[in-house]
C-alpha cells in the first residue's frame, strides 16, 4: 500500500506523479451492498489518470492519497459480473426431472404446532408434514439477487424438498414453526 502526496497546480487540480498530467476528478457513487455488506469505498471521490491507468483516493482527508490500478478494478468487476451471470443461468436452467416418488399424505398447515426439530448426523430430520427428510439450511448474509435483497436464507431453517415446506426457528430456541415463504 503506497501512500503518495500529490502535487497541486493552479485551480486546485492534482497532477499525476508518474506522467505529470492533470488528474480528472470523479465523484463517489451511491452506497452499494456487495456480498451482503455495505461497501462505503465506492462513495469516496477519486482522481483518475487515464494515461497511466491508475486512480487515487484520499486517506481520511489527510492530503495523502493511495494509488490503485484501474485494470485490477475492471478485472474484479468482470469477475463479479460473470459470477452473477452463472448464478442466474444456474437458477434458470431446467432441472432434470427426478424419478417420481409415491404420493404421500401431506398434513394441512393449520394442524401444525411449533415443534422441537433437531438435526441428525447427516444434517437432516424428518418432515412433520409429509415424513420425508428435510435439509437444514444455515443462515447466510443477505445477498443481492437481480438488484433486490434476498432475505430467504438469512436465518437457520429446515426445507423439505418433497412438500416444499419451510420450518423456521422460533427466536433462539430449538423449536421450529411452519413458515410460508
Amino acid at each position: 500500500m503506497a501512500v503518495t502526496k500529490l502535487e497541486v497546480v493552479w485551480e486546485k487540480r492534482y497532477v499525476c506523479p508518474h506522467c505529470g498530467k492533470k488528474l480528472h476528478y470523479v465523484a463517489g457513487d451511491a452506497v452499494s451492498v456487495v456480498n451482503g455488506r455495505v461497501d462505503m469505498n465506492s462513495t469516496l471521490p477519486k482522481y483518475v489518470c487515464t494515461t497511466c491507468k491508475v486512480y487515487y483516493k484520499e486517506l481520511l482527508g489527510s492530503g495523502y492519497f493511495e494509488e490503485y490500478d484501474m485494470r485490477d478494478e475492471v478485472r474484479e468487476k468482470m469477475a463479479s459480473a460473470a459470477k452473477a451471470v452463472q448464478a442466474r443461468a444456474a437458477k434458470a436452467a431446467p432441472a432434470t426431472p427426478a424419478p417420481e416418488k409415491p404420493k404421500r399424505y401431506v398434513k394441512p398447515t393449520g394442524d401444525l404446532q411449533p415443534m422441537l426439530l433437531k438435526r441428525e448426523a447427516d444434517g437432516k430430520c424428518p418432515c412433520p408434514r409429509c415424513g420425508d427428510r428435510m435439509d437444514f439450511v444455515e443462515g447466510q448474509p443477505v445477498r443481492i439477487v437481480d438488484g433486490k435483497p434476498d432475505m430467504d436464507n438469512v436465518m437457520d431453517h429446515f426445507h423439505c424438498p418433497y412438500c416444499d415446506s419451510v420450518f423456521r426457528r422460533i427466536a433462539t430456541t430449538d423449536f421450529f414453526q411452519y413458515s410460508e415463504k
